[in-house]
């Protein structure tokens, strides 16, 4: 065990999984001390797996040597730290189960009960810690892949296996709760882009089709025990339940069956389209519909004939919709819908929708919690407003987490995206319906045919209507709606056509349906608030899809300079080709004990202006208490940048900062406020410099007559700030800089 304070892990040799070596396992110094561990076992011919963790690893592995289902395994792994608590085991044990999953090597015993993300103290350190465990199973060859390799993997984006934050596990047992408790339900899930719909949708499918355990014991937390006892109400009152997972669209549905394929318990036929659940034999237990909001109507569809024969199957006329299907084949139903994200005329109608959600007896949830967006939910706020014209004129969007860009040149965005594309992986161009599909049907590799031309620079459309994201072609083609939607994306290059313009003099947003060529999205649509709903809708739908960060572009050139009034516009000079990530855990508001969990993280180029004692706690970001770092009231977290102070600070750390104490100054390096400052790091407002003052004596006691800072820099192009009379009464100390966070 290590005595040292530095948060380390040991991976023990892999003892042989028998009980015989039991006595040896238990001299392993983290079992024989009853510490929290975490443990892998094994069998490495077979490929077969089981991932726990416990506080008293002598008895649970005991339990596993006499369970028959751990028969087949013959080698375990014992993963210890002196820093290990149980909330840390629990949080490293659900994110060994979903890394391994996806990662493929193994197939894992373990079923998704209980996995959900609880916040605990210094969360973010374990996260770091879990990167080391990773390492070193790579290192022993237990695994292969890298976590990035594994976190592109769709298996990994779409794993039933997921820890479920505690917004979507609260949903889920209500979820479970009702259906296990009602004859028949109508459950609908509601939230914007990116709140974990399709991922709570997978983790349901998952725990209502595992197998029980014959026995619950201290094996299980009490999480896994709720909802294991939810699932054997559930099998007992449908056994051999129909389940399936409806997904309108074809490129969606396509990516799930694989990710199904690949999931023990899970098969690719539980992965239907609503014309698959109209032509089933049987009535089904339970329909979970992802994206809802894209069931469709007898109305713009290319297959007119298929969808009226479905009609007549069921004894519906041409008013029969996707819906109906869904509600006269099966007896519960949980829909995962969001009315912001129709985009079609052929889409149900949001008041068919209406009249299931306004129905006494439907059980309505709502996710909050923003899963895919960096920036939160913040951003998608922001992206509703900017797009409906309500931004407040002053606001600009800045979140040190996200990198959201205008561009007024299209080589550079796609320059850029090329950066991002070689670092992250999953950057792709999308865009709206301004471009006809020449290259349809053409075969490009005979032809020179393009269908989108921008700035000099010639694309197609996506080549590929099924899984095109992760297509070998993407990168180089623009995709639509149809091969994004419900997709998540590193970085989203976001292209708005011809069709969509910003008036200046009317200060509002205006389609042109000449230049909209989605003939099933226009067809039959007179009224052009309606279209501009549709068009409006596709647009924000697509500005969700980035985790890290979006690039945007318009072709209008109103739209774009409006757009620059509330977002930073691409500077090829200040712009760098990755941008590092936020190194802390924000933590909701909600969960914030000022000074205890969390102290504030100041953005300086944000606060310019509004930086006062006064504010808010509910109006700063509170971070997670970094683990070198002691909450103490009155400390702060500012990121420095520039070289002005390179011999003590690094360009681009995060440093910690102390409330002023006041006294004496001289030597310390301060955060200093001024409308009069100018520093060509900061800008206007702020600086960051070692502060030394020189005093007068008079008949009415001392003063300041001059305040100077001054850089710390091996560039002696950066000179003292020299702050004298009037300048001085105008300036304030808002802290102390107290260390770098490593």
């Amino acid at each position: 065990m290590n005595d040292s304070y530095e948060l380390s892990i040991e991976v023990s040799e892999q003892y042989d999984f028998n009980q015989s070596s039991l006595a040896q396992i238990e001299q392993n110094p983290w079992v024989r001390n009853q510490w929290p561990i975490v443990y892998f076992i094994h069998h490495d011919a077979r490929k077969i797996a089981y991932v726990g963790e416990s506080t008293n690893a002598s008895s649970r592995i005991k339990n596993h040597l006499s369970n028959p289902k751990r028969f087949p395994l013959n080698k375990i792994s014992i993963i210890g730290s002196d820093k290990f608590n149980k909330s840390a085991t629990l949080d490293i044990e659900s994110s060994l189960i979903q890394y391994i999953t996806a990662e493929g090597t193994f197939e894992l015993q373990n079923g998704n009960f209980g996995l959900v993300n609880h916040n605990y103290y210094q969360q973010d350190l374990y996260k770091n810690l879990f990167k080391q465990i990773w390492e070193r199973l790579i290192e022993k060859k237990i695994v292969t892949k890298t976590l990035k390799e594994i976190e592109d993997s769709e298996l990994y984006k779409y794993s039933p296996y997921k820890s479920l934050s505690e917004d979507q596990y609260n949903s889920a047992l209500e979820i479970l709760e009702v259906i296990t408790n009602k004859k028949s339900s109508v459950i609908f899930v509601s939230g914007c882009a990116g709140t974990g719909k399709t991922i709570l949708a997978t983790y349901l499918m998952k725990l209502l089709s595992s197998e029980v355990p014959d026995i619950i014991n201290e094996d299980f937390n009490e999480n896994e025990i709720i909802e294991i006892n939810y699932i054997i109400d559930f099998q007992r009152r449908n056994p051999n339940a129909k389940i399936g997972l409806v997904v309108a669209m074809t490129s969606l549905r396509e990516t799930l069956k694989n990710v199904f394929r690949k999931v023990p318990g899970l098969k690719s036929s539980m992965v239907i389209g609503p014309s698959d659940v109209a032509n089933s034999s049987e009535n089904y237990d339970l329909l979970i519909v992802d994206e809802a909001h894209r069931l469709r109507q007898y109305r713009n569809i290319g297959w007119m004939g298929i969808f009226r024969n479905n009609n007549r199957l069921l004894g519906l006329n041409d008013s029969g919709t996707e819906l109906d299907w869904i509600m006269m084949k099966s007896k519960n139903q949980i829909f995962f819908y969001d009315s912001a994200q129709s985009v079609k005329p052929s889409d149900v109608d949001s008041a068919r929708f209406n009249e299931l959600l306004n129905d006494s007896n439907t059980v309505k949830l709502e996710l909050k919690s923003q899963m895919r967006v960096r920036a939160g939910n913040n951003y998608i706020k922001f992206i509703d407003d900017i797009l409906n014209v309500k931004v407040n004129e002053h606001y600009r969007f800045k979140d040190e987490k996200y990198e959201l860009l205008v561009f007024d040149h299209f080589p550079d965005l796609f320059k850029e995206l090329s950066d991002r594309e070689k670092t992250y992986k999953f950057a792709r161009m999308i865009a709206g319906y301004s471009w006809k599909w020449v290259s349809k049907n053409v075969d490009v590799s005979k032809t020179e045919v393009y269908d989108i031309e921008l700035d000099g620079m010639r694309f197609r459309w996506n080549i590929a209507t099924k899984d095109w994201i992760n297509s070998p072609t993407a990168f180089n083609e623009i995709g639509c709606i149809h091969t994004t939607q419900g997709y998540d994306l590193n970085y989203a290059a976001v292209i708005f056509g011809k069709e969509i313009r910003y008036d200046k003099e009317t200060n509002s947003i205006e389609i042109d349906r000449d230049e909209y060529y989605d003939s099933s999205g226009i067809n039959g649509i007179n009224d052009d608030d309606i279209l501009k709903t549709y068009i409006i809708n596709i647009y924000k739908t697509l500005l969700y899809r980035g985790i890290r960060g979006t690039f945007i572009y318009a072709c209008d050139k109103d739209l774009r300079n409006y757009l620059k009034e509330h977002i930073d516009a691409y500077n090829p000079r200040g712009t760098k080709s990755t941008k590092p990530d936020f190194p802390f855990r924000v933590i909701p508001f909600e969960d914030v004990k000022p000074y205890v969990n969390s102290i504030p993280f100041i953005n300086i180029e944000v606060a310019a202006g509004n930086f006062s004692e006064e504010q808010p706690i509910e109006e700063l970001t509170w971070i997670e208490t970094p683990f070198s770092v002691s909450a103490k009231e009155g400390y702060f977290v500012c990121k420095v940048v520039g070289e002005s102070m390179n011999r003590k600070i690094p360009n681009g750390s995060y440093c910690l900062f102390k409330k002023d104490p006041g006294g004496s100054r001289n030597g310390d390096i301060v955060l200093a406020e001024s409308f009069l400052i100018d520093d060509s790091d900061f800008g206007k407002g702020y600086t960051i410099k070692q502060y030394h003052s020189e005093k007068s004596i008079s008949e009415d006691g001392w003063h300041h007559s001059s305040i100077i800072l001054k850089p710390m820099s091996n560039n002696p192009y950066y000179q003292n700030i020299v702050l004298s009379n009037d300048e001085i009464v105008k300036f304030n100390i808002r802290g102390v800089f107290v260390k770098v966070i490593d």
